[in-house]
């Protein structure tokens, strides 16, 4: 018989290093989302960030900012969430981006 080395392909997923890796903002994002509730109120809702920071604290921040009411809520699936009255997603993310919570690339901005 001859021996032969062959190499038989496995399958190959190209992302598992950035999977694995401890990297800031490697599979994390800050979601902001509006949601609309009756009539033309609406609500926009902060999710993912890190369990280290103060949500209480970054709330009362923006809430002195934006002149608008919010709360923190906590959910099953998601955690933490904050929510803000009205249609704040850009001032938001321009909140979090100039504080130094997160980074511009790791905000994620769903909604109509």
């Amino acid at each position: 018989m001859v021996d032969l080395d062959i190499q038989i392909p496995a399958a190959f997923d190209p992302f598992t290093e950035d999977k694995d890796s401890g990297a800031p903002g490697a599979k994390e994002y800050v979601h902001i989302r509006v949601q609309q509730r009756n009539g033309k109120k609406c609500l926009t809702t902060i999710q993912g960030l890190k369990k280290d920071f103060s949500l209480e604290k970054i709330l009362k921040d923006l809430k002195k900012e934006f002149c608008c009411n919010g709360n923190v809520v906590q959910d099953k699936e998601l955690g933490k969430v904050i929510q803000l009255q009205g249609d704040q997603r850009k001032n938001a993310s321009q909140f979090l981006v100039t504080a130094g919570i997160v980074k511009k690339d790791q905000i994620k901005i769903h909604g109509f």
